[in-house]
């Protein structure tokens, strides 16, 4: 499937694709035009439209796009849950929310600069995302074995959550 979004994309058109391409279409291909583009393309190309004004897939209810792909695909997964928080922070500004989301959109300014469009912004930032979704599941983990956690030593907790962290979390 198509999807279309805004060019010079930043964090929210940069998580995006990457939940679209790891949860709902691998195949997807995605397409970045300027936002008066959006819904020609959308109908010209049977492309879905996300993260521009006025589109379905974008900010609603106080949520960023993350976050409204998330609910209308019933991704449910806690470890998502938690990484909406860090996007949805860095996207809106809301610091108190996660405060990894300052350094979130430091990485994606700073990624922008290093890159030669918007395709490769996207493929780049996927290994943030891959890395910020294994996080959020570490720190998920941590909580949820908090007390098995506190009689081993250093060396113990990082095997049993590594272990853990090959397992589904629920």
């Amino acid at each position: 499937m198509k999807w279309v979004t805004r060019e010079y994309v930043h964090v929210d058109r940069t998580a995006c694709p990457w939940l679209i391409k790891k949860f709902i279409d691998p195949e997807a291909e995605f397409i970045f035009v300027p936002v008066e583009k959006i819904e020609e393309v959308s109908k010209s190309k049977g492309a879905i439209p996300f993260d521009a004004p006025g589109v379905k897939l974008g900010h609603r209810d106080g949520k960023c796009s993350f976050e409204t792909i998330m609910e209308e695909y019933g991704l449910k997964d806690p470890v998502l849950q938690e990484l909406a928080k860090i996007v949805h922070s860095a996207d809106t500004g809301d610091a108190e929310l996660a405060p990894e989301g300052v350094g979130l959109s430091a990485i994606m300014t700073g990624a922008r600069l290093n890159v030669e469009d918007d395709f490769e912004a996207v493929e780049e930032a996927a290994y943030v995302y891959e890395a910020l979704y294994s996080y959020c599941k570490y720190k998920l983990l941590r909580e949820k074995h908090k007390k098995e956690l506190e009689g081993m030593s250093t060396k113990q907790q990082r095997e049993f959550l590594r272990r853990k962290m090959q397992e589904p979390l629920c």
